[in-house]
């Protein structure tokens, strides 16, 4: 594990402190294969600390899945609150954002992804996936009601828009966006070929 600063602990917010540091391990080490006992070491609380608040490992981690997801829905929202002048420059400012957020937190966006980020047994998690995921259909509606998208269920649009972003955001973070392969600016060459595809016009 890489080397991290354990955090002293003085009485104040304990479930903070604890999540706290497990982004910072996260963030250090790209994984989640830490236990609750080294994350309160690291918190500098007992061991039988964080039972307080997280019943398990598996709880933490899907709070930290459920922090990225708002987390990424704010930096979607960011992107796309600049003049912009097209829904098509939207959705490629917020595809670029949302790779970018996955390039600077690549732990923490494949654990959002994962198994142990399970949606169907934590509402919260559940609720704040589907609210960033919402950012993306209200782009799309708001794209088919100025011609920019094609009349389609807004669900096609919505499955092509995310398999491309998350696919490239995938790739990125596991460096194989490899110019030999994909070319000098394989990002903005895709999305163009996508939004082409979707029906969009500048």
């Amino acid at each position: 594990m890489s080397e991290i600063k354990d955090r002293p602990y003085h009485h104040g917010d304990l479930r903070r402190a604890l999540i706290d540091t497990a982004l910072d391990m996260l963030a250090a080490d790209q994984n989640w294969a830490f236990t609750l006992r080294e994350v309160a070491r690291r918190t500098g609380v007992s061991h039988a600390a964080p039972y307080k608040h997280f019943r398990d490992r598996e709880m933490l981690l899907r709070e930290l899945a459920r922090i990225g997801f708002v987390r990424l829905g704010e930096s979607l929202t960011e992107a796309m609150s600049v003049d912009l002048p097209s829904t098509r420059a939207q959705f490629i400012a917020a595809a670029q954002a949302c790779i970018g957020f996955a390039c600077q937190n690549p732990g923490l966006y494949r654990l959002m992804f994962s198994s142990d980020a399970d949606k169907t047994i934590d509402p919260p998690l559940h609720d704040a996936a589907m609210k960033t995921f919402g950012i993306l259909l209200g782009l799309l509606e708001k794209g088919q009601r100025d011609g920019s998208f094609r009349p389609v269920a807004v669900s096609a649009l919505a499955a092509a828009g995310w398999a491309q972003v998350h696919g490239l955001a995938m790739l990125a973070i596991s460096n194989q966006l490899l110019e030999e392969k994909v070319g000098s600016a394989p990002v903005p060459a895709a999305l163009d070929v996508l939004l082409d595809g979707m029906g969009c016009s500048d």
